[in-house]
């Protein structure tokens, strides 16, 4: 399954939808071979041939639930066996969590979702990987992460801090991730608001969604290709991006020591050596 063509290769997670799908297909119409990974067999289906009507090729397509630290690992062993070389990973899959879960690995889900299974999926593909960019957010603001204690949020639930918490643990990750592996450039980045499939288990959230004026998924993706795309001189590896700039993150997701701590965390969590 090796592309022999010379085009790139850029694997997108949480493809099946919102931001992931909008960015596959944009890539895909750049001529880029895109992978789309998603949880639910029926959506990533249909996002494939999404992209095939736009692109005119329909992409391979790998089912993974990153509540499911072992559909991480096998997701690994698949990529590996079928591709020499992922030119660009984009770690996008994640989810707003409105109620206190636990995963059958034992974490609260948002942390798990959001940032263990990336982090998992990219130690175990570290050397395929060209680029790496990552879905951060804006809500790392609301984020309180303490590294000795990643299912603190379930005490006292707020989906809010949750979610923020998890991605707080996206951008420390980036960074942490070039000091370690200087070898592959790696970036972040904000979407912005945006209206996608987030939390519509909820009437609530589903109609703000609706109603509310959110960020299309393509105006959410610009920055996500944008960052596949640009020239690694024009950019600061291991910084947080939004509309296609620099931006300076909350001080507590840039510190380098919380970074490494988190890391440490994070490779015991889901079994890694350091």
């Amino acid at each position: 399954m090796e592309d022999l063509t010379g085009r790139r290769l850029v694997v997108v997670t949480g493809a099946s939808s919102g931001i992931g799908l909008a960015a596959a297909v944009d890539l895909a119409c750049r001529g880029d071979q895109v992978v789309l990974v998603g949880r639910d067999p029926a959506r990533l289906q249909a996002a494939a041939e999404q992209v095939r009507e736009a692109a005119g090729e329909r992409p391979e397509v790998f089912r993974a639930d990153f509540a499911v630290l072992d559909d991480v690992r096998r997701l690994a062993g698949k990529l590996r066996a079928a591709y020499d070389r992922i030119d660009v990973l984009a770690n996008n899959a994640g989810a707003i969590v409105l109620q206190p879960l636990t995963t059958v690995d034992g974490f609260e889900l948002s942390i798990q979702a959001n940032h263990l299974a990336p982090f998992l999926l990219s130690n175990l593909l570290r050397d395929r990987i060209g680029r790496m960019v990552v879905t951060a957010s804006g809500a790392h603001r609301s984020g309180t992460l303490d590294p000795d204690d990643l299912n603190a949020p379930l005490r006292r639930y707020r989906p809010i801090n949750a979610y923020g918490t998890s991605k707080q643990a996206n951008i420390l990750f980036t960074a942490e991730a070039v000091r370690r592996w200087p070898e592959i450039p790696a970036y972040c980045f904000h979407p912005g608001v945006v209206r996608t499939r987030f939390g519509t288990d909820s009437r609530l959230v589903a109609l703000g969604m609706r109603l509310l004026p959110f960020r299309s998924p393509e105006k959410g993706a610009e920055t996500l290709v944008w960052l596949a795309n640009q020239d690694q001189a024009r950019l600061v590896t291991g910084g947080y991006y939004h509309d296609r700039r620099l931006r300076r993150p909350l001080r507590k997701a840039a510190d380098p020591l919380l970074a490494a701590r988190l890391w440490t965390a994070s490779a015991h969590a889901v079994g890694l050596e350091e």
